[in-house]
């Protein structure tokens, strides 16, 4: 995650920065930072120390979780995001085979709720313009399996695969894909007046205003939504992000319809001061059941944040395999959390995800390969 001393001497005796050099900084980074946590679990993913690993969990799990006060067997909801967020601003776009695939051996690891697809115009977004193959990909292989499997509790049948629709069309696109293809479509707002304009294309309340057809429309297809609040601790063009400013658009889109709000902290500035301060007063607002957490990780807070966020009781957690992802109008910020890392503090705590870790580690080796 760090550059090494040889390249930051490079990069210094360039004097000025170019376009070039920062370009090969960030890739360096990226490389790293993808190396660096490929290796960390390789041997969960070989097996020899996975023993070692379940001893530090039993551990763990008698000190750890009490600092809580909760029940060894509480659930906490992991919400994959990397097949959308996390590969959207992918330079190499990959063949919609690839992302079915990923999806695939996330399901098998336990993931129960994966944000699989953005109906977005491939012309902002290309890594995103396979979006209808994907689903109906996915769509076939859950039958298929369904077809073949006598046990009803068959992973595939029961896992949401959700989709973004920031837009009408994003939703009618995605409800053309056909009846049960889509469980779940996604819409987000920004705390930021900057952002939404960068991001979107307008104010925070005419974003909020365009929702308001996606969720009326979704109500007729019996489609659940799920709201973004993005820029809840920081933004890339503003200095400070009133509190207030997350409570107003998280209520609006809880209004709307939204079933469930996740608290994006997307350029990674917050800490878990921070947390505790913002979800204090969200949770003056939304029941402590609707609240979820995105956390990226540019300033290596990402993990803290969401420690601090389950000490407040939010039992959801957004995350994306190997760390990949994050959004493309927040320049600077790394990616997100990576699940690995999430399911192995919730191991470590005694705190129940339902995933296992070593097909989690296959299925990251499988999208950094």
């Amino acid at each position: 995650r760090i550059l090494s001393s040889s390249v930051a001497l490079f990069l210094k005796n360039q004097g000025p920065r170019t376009s070039i050099i920062h370009i090969y900084e960030i890739q360096y980074r990226a490389m790293s930072a993808m190396n660096f946590r490929r290796y960390r679990f390789l041997s969960i993913r070989t097996g020899p120390c996975f023993g070692h690993t379940r001893r530090s969990i039993q551990y763990f799990s008698t000190s750890t979780s009490s600092v809580f006060n909760v029940k060894k067997n509480i659930k906490v909801k992991i919400v994959e995001v990397g097949p959308r967020d996390g590969l959207q601003n992918e330079t190499k776009v990959l063949s919609p085979r690839t992302k079915v695939h990923l999806v695939q051996k996330l399901v098998e690891a336990g993931c129960k709720h994966i944000e699989t697809a953005s109906f977005v115009s491939p012309k902002w977004v290309p890594a995103m313009a396979s979006s209808s193959e994907v689903m109906t990909g996915l769509h076939e292989w859950r039958l298929n399996r369904a077809r073949g499997e006598n046990d009803k509790n068959d992973p595939a049948s029961s896992t949401v695969f959700s989709v973004l629709t920031p837009n009408i069309k994003g939703f009618e696109d995605a409800m053309n894909c056909g009846k049960g293809v889509v469980d779940e479509v996604a819409i987000f707002a920004a705390a930021s007046e900057s952002f939404s304009q960068k991001n979107l294309g307008c104010s925070i309340d005419s974003s909020i205003e365009k929702f308001a057809k996606v969720t009326e429309k979704s109500k007729e297809y019996g489609i659940p939504v799920r709201g973004y609040v993005s820029c809840v601790m920081g933004c890339p063009y503003e200095e400070n992000i009133e509190v207030s400013n997350v409570v107003r658009v998280a209520e609006r889109l809880m209004e709307l319809g939204c079933h469930e709000i996740s608290l994006g902290d997307t350029i990674g500035v917050g800490t878990p001061e921070q947390t505790i301060q913002l979800l204090a007063e969200v949770k003056m607002a939304l029941d402590t059941e609707m609240i979820a957490v995105h956390f990226h990780d540019t300033y290596g807070q990402a993990l803290v944040n969401i420690y601090a966020a389950l000490g407040e009781g939010i039992r959801t957690i957004d995350s994306s395999v190997a760390g990949l992802g994050g959004c493309p109008y927040a320049a600077g910020a790394s990616g997100n959390v990576a699940t690995e890392d999430v399911v192995y503090m919730l191991n470590g705590m005694g705190l129940e995800c339902g995933i296992d870790l070593p097909k989690l580690v296959q299925a990251g080796e499988f999208i950094l390969d």
